[in-house]
């Protein structure tokens, strides 16, 4: 390199390098005008390298040039390496998403499987005439117990039967108090029914919890009779269930109904042949009935003589279950998302 050249070859080589680097699109073609001017072999490496053989007095000035050249293209390098790492991540952000696509809802929650069987079980009642009461959890002894007519040596009184809280205050055990405050502040007709939690400290297995919910049924008027409880219940059942199944009225006792009655379902787990469900007994208990006890009648102001009347509790956990053929009642409180999400809709 000569004198004369030096400076001049020096420019074009400036502009040439500027100008590539500007226009390289891809981080491959980047990288070759790099190294074509920049690499150990690159243009002005060579022109770096010769530097020692040019006479002293142009060695200063073409070396000072080169120098200058060499910190302007290394800066072009990276400015051109910003730009087409702004320009990757846009192109991958525009690939990414597809405006054209259907939206996408975002996730929504739904209603528990059990509060989705209580309402099928109010529609339905609602359609045979029942209206829907309703009563505070926390409840006195009076209408937990005295106005149903359950003595005070009763097991259900007892307090290991129980969560009392303070004083002869506890949390209902039964929405048979709905009963007592409806008829407390009601004269007949009535036909109401009652959904809510109730608590008891049962065992918890695959049937039984402390904390479940009920349903309570009442009809009062004149001439009311077991046969129009028998065909409620029976009528309630046929609307519940896309399936056939049988029900069973098995005879038991309750301080507060005379006469009493268990409700029993075909077992919708084993069709009757037996499982842990049903205790090997075919039969999936849902609930009790009976015809309203005069004395509760007169606990609350209503003629025994005139009126009589009829009431039920069907445990809602146990229909969930029947409805969806869950066997376990611990699957409906232990919050798994991956079981709820089946009930979605």
């Amino acid at each position: 390199m000569s004198s004369g050249t030096g400076a001049p070859e020096l420019d074009r080589l400036e502009r040439e390098a500027l100008e590539e680097f500007s226009s390289a699109e891809d981080a491959s073609r980047l990288e070759q005008i790099r190294l074509g001017f920049l690499g150990k072999k690159g243009t002005l490496t060579e022109v770096l390298r010769g530097l020692g053989k040019l006479p002293p007095e142009e060695r200063a000035e073409v070396g000072s040039r080169a120098n200058k050249v060499k910190v302007r293209l290394e800066e072009a390098l990276e400015a051109a390496r910003s730009r087409l790492g702004s320009e990757s991540e846009s192109r991958s952000s525009r690939d990414a998403f597809d405006v054209t696509l259907p939206g996408i809802l975002p996730e929504q929650g739904s209603r528990h499987p059990i509060y989705q069987v209580a309402e099928r079980m109010i529609h339905t009642f609602h359609n045979l005439g029942f209206q829907v009461a309703d009563g505070p959890e926390v409840e006195d002894e009076w209408h937990n117990f005295i106005g149903l007519n359950i003595p005070p040596d009763h097991i259900a009184r007892d307090p290991s039967q129980n969560f009392y809280l303070v004083d002869d205050l506890l949390l209902r055990s039964q929405t048979s108090t709905v009963q007592i405050r409806v008829m407390e502040q009601n004269s007949p007709p009535l036909r109401i029914i009652a959904p809510g939690k109730v608590y008891r400290p049962d065992t918890v297995d695959a049937s039984h919890s402390f904390m479940f919910h009920q349903l309570e049924g009442l009809m009062v008027d004149e001439g009311v009779s077991f046969g129009e409880l028998k065909t409620t219940l029976l009528l309630f059942f046929r609307q519940m269930f896309s399936r056939e199944v049988e029900m069973r009225l098995r005879p038991s006792f309750f301080p507060f109904t005379e006469p009493s009655a268990e409700v029993d379902l075909s077992c919708p787990f084993c069709a009757r042949k037996g499982c842990k469900v049903c205790s090997q007994s075919g039969w999936f208990e849902v609930g009790g009935c009976g015809m309203v006890d005069p004395n509760v009648f007169e606990a609350v102001g209503i003629d025994p003589e005139k009126y009589t009347g009829f009431a039920f509790g069907l445990g809602i956990d146990r229909l969930t279950m029947a409805s969806h053929d869950i066997p376990d009642i611990r699957y409906l409180f232990e919050n798994d998302v991956r079981f709820l999400e089946q009930f979605s809709y």
